[in-house]
């Protein structure tokens, strides 16, 4: 493949490292191997059936022309609502934008908020898209490390200190992907104390897992203080709904940003799937109570997978607080060798156990943490024993 052909931009750009693994555990699929996957994260569930009963209506009512550029009014007046009801945040419809997912949302916040030479904080480990969404607008992706010790969360000490003249927002997750973390009031409160000294610094929350959180309590960091005229709420139903396919994602901003977004987005998709958007009005409509059971059965696996993983000798876990994975640290596996094959690195080991255990995981190394890896605990209690138990052995 002649490569020099192609812009630099896309040479320089990585592959999304859990599309890779999720590509790779396809091919041995096919090959007749009998693969788990861990690697994507996707909840096993069905979409509800009440969403499907929306998504219906919405074709039988001929909803099949092009929707407007930032979503449908009816539908970002019930975000603005869901906001209200659920994170104490007042964004008005104008201040919402509707996209092709999430994924979506944060490239178009990249596009129209950083300049080539901005600086952008990323709390490590962080999604693997942030750093190479950042890179693409021309800004320096600046990585604040932290530790299984440390719940995988900054402190207020390490925010001031990767601040600098340069600083043009911060980006981070809440629940984490990939590690689960939540952040809680408190903590919020104190990095808010930080950035209140720095009003030129913009704040990009991502809020995809919020529902999906075992404490009962969530926080949203644009409620705190004056922090909403220079918050930027991500959102979406891919993760909480069991939507993945429908491809809905938004973000509640500052209207000037709303609205740049719009002209962006206007640009390179034009408006997100109208049968999906009037599906998701239903979703963002709907009591959180709905998710309970859902929510429930994901904090009995994430306690199974946690036995399982400190029944391994040499794995350091956590006890994470939301979404559905887990990141151990697996440093102590570093420099050991079976059957020819040394495990140098995280790398190393999530291809050891795709090769051995004939489970797929994805590298901490994607995420910004060289020590870890992340496995995704979004299928069936049998399924993750029987990973859990190829894992011990291969490891043994």
């Amino acid at each position: 493949m002649n490569t020099q052909v192609l812009s630099d931009r896309i040479n320089n750009l990585t592959t999304s490292q859990t599309l890779a693994m999720a590509a790779k555990a396809r091919e041995l699929k096919e090959q007749g191997i009998d693969i788990i996957s861990l690697s994507l994260g996707e909840p096993d569930f069905n979409t509800p059936d009440f969403l499907k009963e929306a998504a219906i209506e919405a074709i039988n009512q001929n909803y099949s022309k092009y929707p407007p550029v930032e979503g449908y009014l009816e539908l970002r007046q019930a975000i603005s609502n869901k906001f209200k009801r659920d994170n104490n945040l007042n964004y008005s419809a104008s201040e919402i934008v509707v996209s092709t997912g999430a994924k979506q949302a944060l490239f178009n916040v990249a596009q129209v908020m950083i300049n080539p030479g901005d600086e952008v904080i990323i709390p490590a480990p962080y999604w693997v898209s942030y750093s190479e969404i950042v890179r693409i607008a021309g800004g320096i992706p600046i990585e604040v490390p932290t530790s299984i010790e440390t719940d995988f969360k900054i402190t207020p000490q390490q925010l001031t200190d990767a601040i600098t003249s340069k600083t043009k927002m911060m980006w981070f997750s809440s629940p984490c992907n990939p590690s689960g973390s939540v952040y809680s009031r408190t903590e919020l409160e104190a990095l808010a104390e930080v950035l209140e000294k720095h009003p030129s610094i913009y704040i990009l929350s991502d809020e995809i897992y919020e529902h999906i959180n075992f404490l009962g309590d969530y926080c949203s960091i644009g409620s705190i203080g004056n922090l909403i005229e220079r918050t930027i709420t991500v959102n979406g139903i891919s993760k909480a709904f069991a939507m993945t396919g429908y491809r809905i994602g938004y973000i509640g901003a500052p209207e000037f940003i709303a609205k740049a977004c719009t002209k962006m987005q206007g640009q390179v998709t034009s408006g997100a799937n109208s049968i999906a958007q009037r599906a998701t009005i239903a979703a963002v409509s709907a009591s959180p109570s709905v998710l309970n059971d859902m929510v429930k059965a994901f904090k009995g696996r994430r306690n199974l997978v946690v036995d399982l993983l400190r029944d391994i000798p040499g794995m350091k876990v956590n006890v994470p607080d939301g979404a559905f994975y887990l990141f151990p640290d697996v440093s102590e596996f570093f420099g050991k060798t079976f059957q020819g094959v040394t495990v140098t690195n995280a790398d190393d080991l999530s291809l050891y156990l795709l090769d051995k255990a004939h489970v797929a995981t994805v590298t901490g190394e994607a995420f910004g943490n060289p020590n870890c890896i992340r496995l995704s605990y979004a299928t069936s209690e049998d399924q993750l024993k029987e990973a859990l138990l190829r894992i011990k052995n291969a490891l043994k």
